[in-house]
């Protein structure tokens, strides 16, 4: 499984950016998917995932009411829809992928697999 991320940048408080991360290889259409971020300093972090095949969407309370995690219906490219964005967002922003997780792991960093390459958001003041 091959995931390539982009769509970072820097934005004014306030601002949105969508992120991408394209999808390639055998995921065997399920699993979890997520997005995690990574400030200078500190651990990487969970934001937002779901199950691969759909169902419910899951967000780290920061961000619940901004972000928004989606798929497109081929499955090739996963989504990270950020709006209202805040200084405090600023982080290398991560796509990972976990062809065989399961629910229960979704927010845990070390139950994924692969990983996409990182893409800096940077949000000024």
């Amino acid at each position: 499984v091959q995931l390539q991320a982009s769509g970072g940048g820097l934005v004014e408080a306030g601002g949105s950016l969508r992120l991408s991360c394209g999808v390639s290889g055998r995921t065997n259409g399920g699993g979890n998917m997520a997005w995690f971020r990574q400030a200078p300093g500190e651990e990487r972090v969970f934001v937002a995932g779901f199950r691969w095949n759909g169902g419910y969407t899951y967000y780290t309370d920061s961000v619940k009411g901004r972000f928004t995690i989606s798929r497109d219906n081929a499955k090739t490219t996963l989504y990270l829809q950020m709006n209202s964005l805040k200084p405090e967002d600023t982080a290398v922003y991560y796509c990972a992928a976990a062809p065989r997780g399961i629910l229960s792991m979704l927010r845990t960093a070390s139950a994924y697999d692969y990983w996409g390459q990182g893409t800096q958001v940077t949000v000024s003041s």
